[in-house]
């Protein structure tokens, strides 16, 4: 199939905070490397999930796509166009076509205007509807997502999480975009909810021919909602191929940690095997594989040489010395 988005070699760093004592010395701001040349394709029509623990740079690369977030280094490739390249002016129309719908839907809409006034605002933004015709398609869309006429003119607060959620979905789809950045969509949400608004992206999927960018923690979710899958650690793509092939039979220890991790029911008990340890702090990452600390195939190897990198999934992945 063909790649509707191509992302190669993207490197995002941010300086972090220095302590009272590093300033008084003078001493320069350490960096933290988000994306460490991040490569990824996805296919028109497809979702790709990416998983990964809170911290790895999952939502920093989401954001970067759409340039929410400038890359310091790299090129994202949308149908043919250069979005690092593009101007203010050609962006602001390439958003029409690449959207976002944010995590916390409590802290992502303006809580001083109605459902319909957050959904006509891209609208109006873009130029594409005024007046009458601006509140008829903001109402429109928010009835697609789920809510009713009754309901558009009350504000954010008077909205369940779900609804909420759907609020942010229909004002990432009244523009009628090509992808969607999905940034953990149902984290903050019950799991009873969580399930509506997965039936509700996959219907939209299908309706309006959408593709998906699905970033999320969860390895069960990601699973049930992906054609694709690319795993992330550390700012690194460590695994990429089909859903079912990943989860069936991984190939980095860090998926297969992740496998580990979810509950199963076991004699009227969940279990789990509890991923070791925390990530490392990117601001100090341990020499040889990231994954090292945490992985019981660690040898020596593993403590001081980078693993080899190799083209999979359409993208730049970082492997492992030992893992099968």
């Amino acid at each position: 199939m063909t790649a509707l988005l191509d992302v190669r070699d993207v490197v995002k760093c941010y300086a972090a905070r220095r302590s009272l004592a590093a300033r008084l010395l003078r001493q320069s701001r350490p960096v933290v490397q988000a994306l460490n040349g991040v490569s990824l394709s996805i296919a028109k029509g497809e979702t790709l999930g990416l998983i990964g623990e809170s911290g790895c740079g999952k939502s920093t690369l989401g954001r970067t796509i759409l340039r929410l977030v400038e890359p310091d280094s790299g090129v994202v490739v949308f149908d043919g166009t250069d979005v690092t390249a593009l101007g203010s002016g050609a962006l602001k129309a390439m958003r029409r076509r690449m959207q976002i719908v944010f995590q916390n839907p409590y802290a992502s809409l303006n809580p001083r205007r109605t459902a319909a006034e957050i959904v006509a605002v891209p609208l109006a933004l873009h130029g594409l509807a005024r007046g009458r015709t601006l509140r008829e398609r903001a109402v429109a869309m928010l009835e697609t997502v789920g809510l009713s006429a009754a309901q558009v003119d009350r504000y954010p607060h008077q909205f369940s999480g779900g609804q909420r959620q759907r609020i942010g979905i229909a004002r990432a789809l009244v523009l009628q975009p090509e992808f969607v950045v999905c940034d953990e969509p149902v984290s903050a949400l019950d799991v009873s909810i969580q399930a509506q608004i997965l039936a509700l992206l996959d219907q939209l999927k299908r309706d309006f021919g959408l593709t998906y960018l699905f970033i999320s923690h969860d390895i069960g979710v990601i699973g049930h909602v992906s054609d694709h899958l690319a795993v992330m650690y550390l700012g690194n793509i460590v695994e990429a191929g089909p859903a079912r092939e990943v989860l069936r039979a991984p190939h980095h220890p860090y998926t297969a940690a992740l496998l580990a991790s979810v509950p199963l029911l076991t004699g009227g008990k969940r279990t789990r095997t509890k991923l070791p340890g925390e990530p490392p702090s990117p601001l100090r990452p341990p020499p040889g594989c990231g994954f090292h600390p945490r992985c019981a195939f660690a040898s020596e190897i593993c403590r001081n040489v980078a693993p080899p990198v190799r083209a999979l999934g359409g993208g730049r992945v970082v492997t492992c010395h030992h893992f099968p």
